[in-house]
C-alpha cells in the first residue's frame, strides 16, 4: 500500500460508512419501499452512480445496511455501563433495566422494524434477516444476565430475564408512533421493582 492511495482508500470508507448511516435512516423516517437508491443518494449527498460503485443493487445496500445495523446494535449492547456502585436492589435493577429500554428503542430499532415487516414476505431476505437477529438475541441476553448476576441455569430467572428482553421491545413499539415516554418510564419503574423483587434470594 503507497501513501498516495490511503486518502482515497479512506474516503471510499467514510463513504461507504455514510451510506450506510444514511440508508439506516432513511428506512427508519421513510420506511422500506421508499429508503430506494435514489433518495439514499439524495440524502447522502452523492451521485446515484457513486451509490452503486460501492453496492452494485439495492439489494445489496440493504443487507449491508442490515448487518452495518447489527454491528451497531451489538456495539450499543457492549456498551450499556455497570450501575453505579451505590446503587444496589431496586436501584440496581432500574438502572439496568432502563439502559436495555434505551436500547431496544431508537432510529435503530425503527429501521429494524421495517426490515422485519419486509422480511415476512420475503423468504430471501428473511434467511438473512433472521440469523443476525438470533445472534442479536443471544448477545442480548446474555449481557442482561451479566449484568444482573442471575444464575442462567434457573428457568425461572432466564425466564425473568427474557421478559425483560421482550418488555424492552414491546415499549420501543409502543413509542413507534407517539411519544410514550411517561407511560414508559413508570413500566419501566414498575417491572424493575418486581424484578428485584424476584433477584432477591429467599
Amino acid at each position: 500500500m503507497t501513501v498516495g492511495t490511503e486518502p482515497k482508500q479512506d474516503r471510499s470508507r467514510a463513504t461507504r460508512r455514510r451510506l450506510l448511516d444514511t440508508t439506516v435512516r432513511c428506512l427508519a423516517t421513510h420506511g422500506w419501499e421508499s429508503a430506494t437508491v435514489g433518495l439514499i443518494a439524495a440524502e447522502t449527498g452523492i451521485s446515484r452512480g457513486a451509490v452503486q460503485h460501492h453496492f452494485p443493487t439495492r439489494e445489496a445496500l440493504i443487507v449491508a445496511a442490515l448487518r452495518h445495523m447489527f454491528d451497531e446494535r451489538m456495539a450499543l449492547l457492549d456498551a450499556i455501563a455497570e450501575p453505579d456502585p451505590g446503587h444496589a436492589g431496586a436501584e440496581r435493577v432500574h438502572a439496568i433495566v432502563s439502559q436495555i429500554v434505551d436500547l431496544m428503542g431508537g432510529e435503530l430499532f425503527k429501521a429494524a422494524l421495517q426490515v422485519w415487516t419486509a422480511a415476512a414476505a420475503d423468504a430471501d431476505l428473511r434467511t438473512t434477516v433472521v440469523p443476525l437477529e438470533r445472534h442479536f438475541g443471544r448477545a442480548a441476553h446474555a449481557r442482561v444476565v451479566r449484568l444482573l448476576g442471575v444464575d442462567d441455569s434457573d428457568p425461572q430467572l432466564r425466564g425473568l430475564v427474557q421478559a425483560t428482553l421482550d418488555l424492552a421491545r414491546g415499549l420501543a413499539l409502543a413509542d413507534v408512533l407517539t411519544d410514550d415516554s411517561r407511560r414508559r418510564a413508570w413500566v419501566v419503574r414498575a417491572w424493575s421493582d418486581r424484578l428485584a423483587d424476584a433477584l432477591e434470594p429467599s
